[in-house]
């Protein structure tokens, strides 16, 4: 098996690419120990000293390390893991985990299926390259709150791609739309 990883604009974060489907649908974002329970891959990652976080896409593993972790020592340990999982042929999820809570007005569901359309189509694949995910947690008098998971979550880069690039995007395709947030 040979897996490739590729620099993510987060420099905490690295990508790795398996050569195989990582999730069947969705996503799956992990900051501790206590929520990797359900995914047996993100656990064993878990174990290598100094992961701090573990984003399971499509086709990736994104894992963000700790300021005091150096890549030349992590990714080995990580390699190993990953190759070890996908030749024992484990699951990547134990069970789907509950969808993530949406606040808006029902009133504006046309609105929001706008926004949710756009995000889907144009921002998350670009999102998915750098080893990310955006999640669409609400919209409420015409702010749209998103969640930003995986390299994305903390990158440097993240509050200019909320602000600049998705903010004036749903701006332009959708008028109601006034301001861009992130949430936790």
């Amino acid at each position: 098996m040979f897996i490739q990883t590729e620099t993510t604009p987060n420099p905490a974060t690295l990508k790795f690419l398996p050569g195989r489907a990582v999730m069947e649908a969705g996503t799956a974002h992990f900051v501790t120990v206590a929520e990797a329970t359900r995914s047996p891959l993100a656990e064993q990652l878990f174990g290598v000293p100094g992961v701090q976080g573990v984003f399971l896409g499509a086709d990736f593993v994104t894992v963000t390390k700790a300021d005091d972790r150096e890549w030349q020592v992590l990714k080995p340990a990580i390699l190993g893991v990953i190759m070890e999982h996908f030749t024992a042929g484990k699951p990547v999820i134990l069970a789907d985990g509950a969808a993530a809570d949406e606040t808006f007005n029902e009133a504006d569901t046309e609105i929001v299926d706008q926004i949710k359309e756009l995000l889907d189509t144009r921002v998350r694949p670009a999102v998915a390259q750098d080893g990310g995910d955006i999640v669409f947690r609400g919209f409420e008098k015409g702010v749209v709150y998103l969640h930003m998971q995986g390299s994305c979550s903390g990158c440097p880069s993240s509050t200019a791609t909320l602000k600049m690039g998705i903010e004036n995007m749903l701006k332009h395709y959708v008028p109601e739309v006034t301001e861009v947030r992130p949430v936790a």
